[in-house]
């Protein structure tokens, strides 16, 4: 049975005392519906909201020190192949054929052992001339599910008003003695885009 995480929960990523392997990063979001008023209303044109799922690979000081340590929808993997993008999802809500909006393939065993952690991020595209925000996505949630079983270890549902911001850090998986756990963050930033984001880790 999967684990319900709370935000600051952290946990181990092993079954049955064995470390996963090979893991299944499922993001999801589904877009909130406005209130209509009028009979016209819902004939009036509106923009999706276009959500981008990054990995971040840190190092053991907790920063970006390479421009290819950064894995998202125009850079579908890292050097070593270990994190792998599935695809970009342009409109939000499930992805044909998947459970999730957007997912990332990690091998736990093959990841660089300069590489400390995995930060998991979502940001909205072109948030700024848009007008848009996560206050306006509603059923955001992040699920760690083990590959080689099909089972889900874990998920965090991201369930606090994030009116007003642009990116969020959603959780990161992080190597300490020698095993891997994760965390759920759940933090909101007011990023204009990913390359904002990504200096926070500078």
């Amino acid at each position: 049975m999967a684990i319900s995480l709370q935000k600051g929960q952290k946990i181990d990523l092993s079954k049955d005392g064995a470390q996963l392997k090979n893991l299944l990063i499922g993001l999801g979001w589904k877009e909130a519906q406005p209130e209509r008023r009028g009979f016209f209303a819902s004939l009036k044109g509106k923009t999706e909201i276009d959500i981008d799922a990054s990995v971040l690979l840190l190092n053991k000081d907790g920063k970006y020190d390479h421009k290819n340590n950064i894995v998202y929808f125009g850079n579908k993997q890292d050097p070593s192949c270990s994190v792998v993008h599935a695809g970009d999802n342009l409109v939000g809500g499930k992805m044909t054929g998947m459970d999730d909006s957007e997912q990332i393939y990690v091998t736990l065993a093959t990841i660089p052992q300069a590489v400390e952690r995995l930060v998991f991020v979502v940001n909205i595209y072109d948030c700024v001339a848009r007008r848009q925000h996560f206050g306006m996505v509603q059923n955001a949630y992040i699920r760690i599910v083990d590959r080689d079983s099909g089972e889900t270890i874990a998920s965090y549902n991201l369930t606090e008003n994030y009116a007003g911001a642009t990116s969020l850090v959603v959780g990161e998986i992080y190597r300490r003695n020698g095993a891997w756990k994760f965390n759920a963050i759940g933090q909101p930033y007011q990023d204009a885009g990913l390359n904002d984001l990504v200096q926070r880790y500078r």
